[in-house]
């Protein structure tokens, strides 16, 4: 009953405000009146006494207010008065609003999107019922997520930690629908994927393990939500329809739910398929067969990851024991299931948290110009403050309304940064820079991305409305009316200045990052790849995919070459199972040893090469040089000698150098021995990072494959070009699907890092620019305005021009100096993390650090010019007039 009386006498004294204050105001006027009349009674004069009333009873507004609170029920109207104070003087500001809520949505804005890729790639779980308790094995034997597929067997039958492990591996194949046959991405996955997941189809079934019986057993496809929407336009009675994968007939059984996109983030699949159906025995059964796959499972309820990496180690410890000619030592570890573990995880993660750092910096240095304006904003209204000070109004509500116009500004510039992000966000999603990848990049902000996004609005609108609060805590109403500024102009450095200083060092930092990725990115671009790509156009395909197996396959190899020698203008043409640095996915790596080696085993290996299947003509296609020996021919075939072109670092490691290695022998893992002919200059082969990768090239006619990389060399035009080539292939096959590119564009893969940390690096340093330079402008034209009869008697005195702008813009120019110098060895401390996000990124370049100086001596010149012209214009005569 109490609380609901307090209740009820709150909310009368709320819409009762009107009459309380005409009950108050009447109040205190009977005390002035009563005052007045006592000191009439004493001899004053009535006009006297009453002034010498008022000056007794002091600023009747602070009892005002103290009436209101002791009333209570006014905290939701003074919020409401102080927001429409708020608004009005915005308005009457709109440069400065406009300045705040732009320079603040940028800064948010650009926060948003970077938190919105650190949520989607490595915060926010897979989309699968409880995918906290998903976990992804990874082996650290070779490749990471490389085993055999008899291992992965003896790791799910025997772990006891898992409810279930599945496995699955991405790939292509040619799909034909009955229309034009077309290379789509696909899930092989073991029988017990979808049951361990723990998903249900969207309509049809879901195959199991019960339909695996071995090799090209379980003919069935479950088609993705997106593949099912945009290619059988939802028609329900696509399940049960009889399709081509590889010239082999499948079944559709079921369609996924629309919310799951398989279980690798980056790259969606089109359908699921069981890896028995596309798989042969001898894949299926050598344990000593390597090829990548993923494995996760659900840890059971109360294991721990410990526990489960040590079980997993015992297993593994086993195989090692039981098969020590096909397996070494296995360091099994578990990873959150999504990104193949350390394989991807660890660059984007270093490059997520990079971009955040740098976001945050932006967002930074964005609140500290934000905080030295609202300091000038406090300057400039120092007689407003002091009249309210005077009048009895309390520090604390002055503060109380600085701080709610810096909150209006920082949710306004919040609420444009958000809406600026997810537009932008929206796009990216949808952006796919690898046509012939089914890139998925969920970046769609959700509920997080909004709430830290709102959450860094406030926390930004308090940290820059604080700035003040040392200024109006102690300030003198007396001073402030006699000298007209809340500012006191001295020698020591202000929590302004440190801001400040602070901001143009972020700044620093940004372009001395932004400058060294596009030095990084330029030397990628003339970087020797130990070939030449330009001119070269490939047309990739794998003739699996058409059905072609066993002798057909260098048939059609051999008939594809021929065809493309007929077209006009091509030089040469060659053909090998990947083009380096074309990221197509087939290297593969495989295990040497010496010849002298016996024991083949894990722990004797000598090397571990990438393997290139070439035909003759692909070293004077590529034109990669062959320092020594010679190059394949065409007698170089299955009835010769079996022989190997390598590379530099391949001598080294195996024979100590290239002088020793032409001419000798090793030996792969089935023992079979090859004699090297030729020693290759070394080159990039999968990333611009591999200076040190080994690598072999074999006669694609003594080690046959059907990935089938055409390289043809040209100056004709490329998309010319690349008709006739697909017009010629389907004269050779109409169910041939291929891929067709130039050797430029099929670089953008590994060049793509580096071009995104550019643009982002270089977007992010001309925020800081933009930020730093409206920064300066501020405490310069400040100085000035503060300094201006100063600099008046200076001139009138006959100080120089130079002497003037020391005088009015020195202090600015020193902090500039200072801080850029700050901010610049800060970058060069950075350049470890640098270089991990751009490719032969160094800022101990000359010309990064040569620009560095340059950018902000701009900056400085730009930002000061206004005020500098303002501070050589001053009329002396004038000024003195004023006073």
């Amino acid at each position: 009953m109490k609380f609901l009386d307090s209740l009820r006498f709150r909310i009368s004294i709320l819409f009762g405000r009107s009459r309380m204050d005409a009950e108050m105001e009447e109040e205190l006027r009977l005390h002035v009146q009563h005052r007045a009349d006592d000191l009439e009674r004493i001899g004053l004069p009535r006009a006297e006494a009453e002034r010498q009333a008022r000056i007794e009873f002091g600023g009747h507004v602070r009892y005002k207010e103290e009436s209101r609170e002791a009333a209570g029920g006014t905290l939701l109207e003074s919020v409401f008065r102080d927001v429409r104070h708020a608004l009005r003087l915005l308005r009457k500001s709109p440069g400065f609003t406009a300045v705040a809520v732009m320079t603040l949505a940028a800064a948010i804005g650009a926060n948003a999107v970077v938190f919105s890729a650190l949520n989607a790639t490595l915060l926010r779980p897979l989309n699968v019922p409880e995918p906290q308790s998903l976990y992804g094995l990874q082996f650290g034997e070779g490749v990471k997520g490389a085993q055999s597929y008899p291992n992965y067997l003896d790791f799910r039958d025997r772990n006891r930690c898992f409810e279930g492990l599945a496995a699955y591996h991405m790939t292509r194949v040619g799909l034909d629908t009955g229309k034009n046959p077309t290379r789509v991405w696909l899930y092989e996955v073991t029988g017990n994927y979808f049951d361990i997941l723990k998903i249900q189809p969207r309509i049809g079934r879901f195959f199991h393990a019960a339909d695996e019986q071995g090799a090209h057993s379980a003919p069935y496809i479950v088609l993705s939500y997106g593949y099912w929407h945009s290619h059988f336009q939802d028609d329900p009675g696509a399940v049960g329809r009889m399709v081509e994968i590889n010239k082999r007939p499948f079944t559709i059984v079921g369609v996924a739910p629309p919310q799951f996109q398989g279980t690798f983030l980056l790259l969606s699949p089109d359908f699921f398929v069981p890896i028995v159906s596309l798989e042969d025995a001898d894949t299926l059964n050598t344990r000593a067969g390597r090829w990548i796959f993923e494995t996760i499972g659900h840890l059971k309820p109360g294991v721990t990851t410990a526990q489960a990496a040590a079980d997993l180690n015992s297993i593994g410890d086993y195989l090692q024991t039981t098969y020590p000619k096909e397996n070494g030592k296995m360091n099994v570890s578990l990873s959150r299931a999504g990104l193949y573990g350390e394989t991807f995880e660890r660059p984007l993660r270093a490059f997520v948290a990079a971009l955040m750092l740098l976001a945050g910096l932006i967002l930074l240095a964005a609140c500290a110009n934000l905080g030295s304006l609202f300091a000038v904003r406090a300057a400039d209204r120092s007689r407003e403050i002091a009249v309210r000070l005077a009048l009895g109004s309390s520090r604390v509500r002055i503060l109380r309304q600085l701080f709610t116009e810096a909150l209006l500004l920082s949710l306004a510039g919040g609420a444009v940064g958000i809406f600026g992000g997810a537009m932008l966000l929206r796009r990216l999603s949808a952006w796919n820079p690898f046509p012939q990848f089914p890139t998925n990049v969920p970046l769609n902000p959700d509920a997080n991305v909004y709430a830290v996004a709102a959450l860094l609005a406030f926390i930004s609108g308090i940290l820059f409305g604080a700035v003040p609060v040392r200024q109006v805590m102690r300030s003198d109403p007396y001073d402030i009316i006699k000298s007209g500024s809340l500012a006191k102009l001295g020698r020591r450095i202000t929590l302004r200045e440190i801001l400040l200083a602070v901001q143009i060092a972020i700044c620093a930092v940004l372009v001395t990052s932004s400058l060294v990725a596009v030095r990084g990115l330029l030397r990628s671009l003339h970087s020797d790849f130990g070939f030449e790509p330009e001119n070269v156009l490939l047309a990739d395909t794998d003739l699996d995919m058409a059905g072609y197996e066993g002798e057909a396959v260098p048939a059609m190899q051999k008939r594809m070459l021929e065809a493309m020698r007929t077209i006009p203008g091509v030089a040469s043409v060659a053909l090998t199972n990947c083009a380096p640095l074309s990221s197509c996915g087939r290297l593969s790596m495989t295990s040497v040893y010496t010849d002298e080696t016996s024991d083949l085993r894990p722990s004797t290996v000598a090397a571990s090469p990438l393997q290139f299947q070439i035909s003759p003509e692909f070293f004077a296609v590529a034109e990669m040089p062959v320092l020594a020996g010679r190059i394949f021919t065409p007698h170089d075939d299955k009835n010769a000698p079996l022989v190997a072109v390598i590379n530099q670092v391949f001598a080294r490691e195996v024979f100590g150098s290239s002088a020793k290695a032409l001419g000798r022998y090793f030996k792969v893992s089935n023992g079979t021995r090859l004699q090297i002919v030729g020693i290759a200059k070394d080159g990039k082969y999968k990333s611009l990072a591999d200076d040190s990768q080994s690598v072999m090239f074999l006669p694609i006619l003594q080690a046959p494959t059907s990935a089938s990389s055409l390289m043809l060399r040209s100056k004709s035009d490329p998309q010319r070009l690349a008709a006739a080539v697909r017009s010629r292939l389907q004269d050779l096959d109409v169910g041939m699907p291929v891929f067709i590119q130039t050797w430029p564009d099929a670089l953008n893969r590994v060049l793509f890092g580096s071009r995104l940390a550019t643009v982002a690096l270089g977007v992010l340093g001309a925020l800081g620019a933009i930020l730093s330079m409206t920064g300066i402008f501020g405490m310069a034209a400040y100085s000035v305005s503060k300094r201006l009869r100063e600099l008046g008697i200076r001139v009138a005195l006959g100080a120089r021009r130079n002497e003037v702008l020391q005088a009015a813009l020195g202090r600015a120019i020193k902090l500039l100096a200072f801080a850029s110098t700050a901010g610049l060895l800060l970058g060069i401390l950075a350049s470890r993390l640098l270089a991990a996000m751009v490719y032969q990124a160094t800022p101990r370049d000359p010309l990064v650090l040569a620009g560095v100086v340059l950018a902000m001596a701009s900056i400085g010149v730009l930002a000061t010019w206004i005020p500098a012209q303002r501070a050589l214009s001053i009329d002396p005569a004038r000024l003195l007039r004023e006073e």
